[in-house]
């Protein structure tokens, strides 16, 4: 057996998922299905005119970050000033935080990413007090930040998180970017639109997000050109490109979407969320096939202990199970089969422990001890960190390419 901390085709060749070169369980990535999804989604965002900026800490991988930048990314998005830190030190040169920076050792991270000539960098921020330590941390490092200010939905719009509600919270912080001007540097306006409960409150968020872009843009109070206007989990970003569209055609506004889990995608949340996608928006279904589930977990039947169960070596340490259990894609016994087939409608997985999954078969069912059984997962962000390592096999399933994480 190839060990994982070798290269890719060291030693006896190129491992192989079928050839038992690969200790299960494993994240397994389609290398073809991935390319199908860059090119689908960069072609959704062409038709558009609009900019993607997917949502590095879906993944934390940067061998990943290089496909989607490769594929026509503007940038990485992140969450924290550790994963910006790791998608600088591997090349990203564009890199919003989408999320407000507070703690001194987060600031002071930040103001150093910010002193790097070669790093566009932007965060957020949505308090006077925020914006006072981090221009504070910024001037001390003499340098300058571009922030967006983010909006929240209003006070009587459920959802509720970081962000501006009302006007006199954006004056507020308006009047505080004006003190720390030399180090804070206003770039644009923020948003998520996850937190909201339909589609009808997401486009009037939207809408109010494109309106105060503009009242800000015709202030002066934006001072990049273009200004930015972001937005855009992996739910409703047909719906953000809609409704903002027409904010980019005087070249003032740049719309960054930044839907960060249409790479890998998935067979539960985001296949449901994606079917909703192609039943309201003119645009995609005219892209031919749509986003395809590219991340499985493999893993072996260890046990089958009654004639109605088996129990199989993944559990909750190898995949997400927050928003739904993983399903049974595929079977393949070893020393019979020449490629996997597909798995029995009927199997389900029931129940996860730390190591172990319970798979619901019917007596009688071609299963035996030692098979192979790859499973679709619901949300990939939740997989992605219980991983270190992650294995990109082409359609012959033999791996080409070990991808790192960096959680």
């Amino acid at each position: 057996m190839i060990e994982l901390n070798k290269g890719v085709g060291q030693g006896d060749g190129p491992w192989n998922l079928l050839a038992g070169d690969v200790p299960f369980p494993a994240a397994v990535l389609s290398a073809s299905r991935m390319a199908h999804n860059l090119a689908w989604m960069r072609s959704f965002i062409d038709a558009y005119g609009m900019a993607l900026a997917p949502h590095g800490k879906t993944s934390m991988a940067p061998a990943l970050f290089r496909r989607q930048l490769e594929a026509g990314a503007w940038g990485i998005t992140v969450a924290t000033s550790q994963q910006a830190r790791v998608a600088a030190a591997h090349g990203v040169e564009r890199i919003l935080i989408a999320n407000q920076v507070v703690g001194a050792a987060n600031l002071a991270e930040i103001a150093g990413l910010a002193a790097r000539p070669e790093l566009e960098l932007l965060c957020l921020v949505d308090s006077p007090a925020g914006v006072a330590m981090l221009g504070a941390a910024c001037r001390a490092r003499g340098v300058t930040l571009d922030v967006l200010i983010e909006l929240a939905p209003e006070r009587d719009q459920p959802g509720f998180r970081t962000g501006i509600r009302d006007a006199a919270q954006l004056t507020a912080v308006l009047d505080a970017l004006a003190e720390w001007r030399g180090a804070l540097r206003l770039a644009g306006v923020e948003f998520y639109e996850g937190v909201l409960p339909d589609e009808a409150e997401v486009r009037r968020f939207v809408r109010r997000a494109v309106e105060t872009t503009a009242r800000l843009v015709e202030a002066g109070s934006i001072e990049r050109v273009p200004a930015i206007l972001t937005g855009a989990g992996s739910a409703w970003y047909d719906v953000v490109a809609e409704e903002s569209a027409a904010a980019t055609r005087d070249g003032a506004v740049q719309v960054l979407l930044r839907p960060g889990c249409y790479l890998s995608h998935d067979d539960g949340l985001y296949r449901a969320a994606q079917e909703r996608i192609l039943q309201r928006n003119p645009v995609a279904p005219t892209l031919g096939e749509a986003l395809l589930p590219a991340l499985r977990i493999w893993a072996v039947v260890q046990s089958i202990p009654d004639p109605a169960r088996a129990v199989v070596a993944m559990g909750k340490r190898d995949v997400a199970f927050d928003a739904g259990l993983p399903r049974p894609a595929t079977l393949f016994r070893p020393g019979r089969d020449s490629a996997p087939a597909t798995a029995p409608a009927h199997w389900e997985v029931t129940g996860l422990m730390d190591q172990h999954a319970y798979l619901a078969i019917t007596p009688g069912d071609d299963l035996a001890v030692g098979d192979v059984l790859a499973f679709d997962i619901s949300h990939p962000c939740l997989t992605f960190d219980k991983w270190r390592r992650v294995l990109v096999a082409d359609d012959a399933h033999r791996v080409v390419e070990v991808v790192e994480t960096f959680f």
